[in-house]
């Protein structure tokens, strides 16, 4: 089945807290002085040192309603990220981290950041030059995850991967000619934005070519194969079905990031879908 997946992304849904202030009320009883008999004679002056009755009222109304009034509560911490239950962590900002979060709102630091370790796996692959470069760790869980849907029958190929920073520009830049900007924003990353930029990612096709980066690519065996079983890889779905007001984009379910088996297959068993959730960051449905 394919998805309709044409159409501006849809505004970013938030969770707002709600806080209830109580205050308490107090009731101050004056007293009124008598008047002095009219034969006393008259009293003399209040020295400057004691307070009048009616500034010591006061001063005992401001203090009693000070004591009344509760100090107001610590601002509740956040609650942590289903992440952090995981034994190892990672940075979510080094491009070097496996649990490196980069999209519409995260860009890559440096802009024009490239791996030092790309090297190209031994995988059927229809990509050719640097898009068949992945770093050397997602390399070795790309070649065990493709043998094992090979032995389960799934011909797997890798259709894109590493893409350098001035690769990205030309690209973004066909969109933008072809498309306009805002049409472009939601198929391809701005520079110094891109997942496959950092050799964390690829995309994958399936080997008798149907559906090639299209939604129907979902209902393709190596489709199929990828979202049930690469976890046990380290691998996820990186752009999920109806999840673009999070991630930013479309369904993609062709691309698919690494960030580790322990990560990978703790989302899976929790049924957290993105990245964002899963680790705690801000939703980016679009550029600032």
């Amino acid at each position: 089945m394919c998805h309709d997946c044409s159409g501006p992304p849809l505004s970013s849904r938030r969770s707002f807290a709600r806080f209830l202030a109580t205050g308490a009320g107090l009731t101050v009883l004056t007293a009124c002085m008598p008047e002095a008999p009219q034969a006393a004679a008259p009293s003399p002056a209040p020295s400057s040192t004691s307070p009048s009755p009616a500034a010591a009222t006061a001063s005992a109304t401001t203090t009693a309603e000070a004591a009344a009034v509760p100090p107001a509560a610590p601002e509740a911490a956040p609650a942590p990220s289903p992440s952090a239950a995981l034994p190892r962590q990672f940075s979510l900002t080094d491009p070097a981290s496996p649990w490196l979060i980069v999209n519409k709102r995260r860009p890559l630091v440096p802009a024009a950041y490239a791996p030092a370790d790309l090297v190209r796996p031994a995988v059927a692959m229809t990509a050719s030059g640097e898009a068949a470069l992945l770093n050397s760790t997602t390399a070795a869980a790309a070649e065990a995850m493709f043998a094992a849907a090979a032995r389960d029958g799934v011909s797997m190929v890798l259709a894109s991967g590493y893409r350098s920073y001035a690769t990205q520009v030309a690209t973004y830049n066909s969109y933008v000619a072809a498309r306009g900007q805002a049409d472009a924003d939601t198929a391809s990353a701005r520079p110094g934005y891109s997942e496959h930029q950092t050799g964390w990612a690829f995309d994958i096709a399936d080997g008798n070519g149907a559906c090639g980066f299209q939604p129907c690519f979902a209902d393709q065996p190596a489709a199929v194969w990828a979202k049930a079983n690469g976890h046990r890889f380290g691998f996820v779905v990186r752009y999920p079905w109806m999840f673009h007001p999070i991630t930013g984009y479309y369904y993609e379910p062709w691309h698919l990031r690494y960030i580790g088996v322990e990560a990978a297959t703790d989302m899976a068993s929790k049924g957290i879908f993105t990245l964002e959730e899963y680790f705690g960051v801000e939703a980016a449905p679009g550029y600032l």
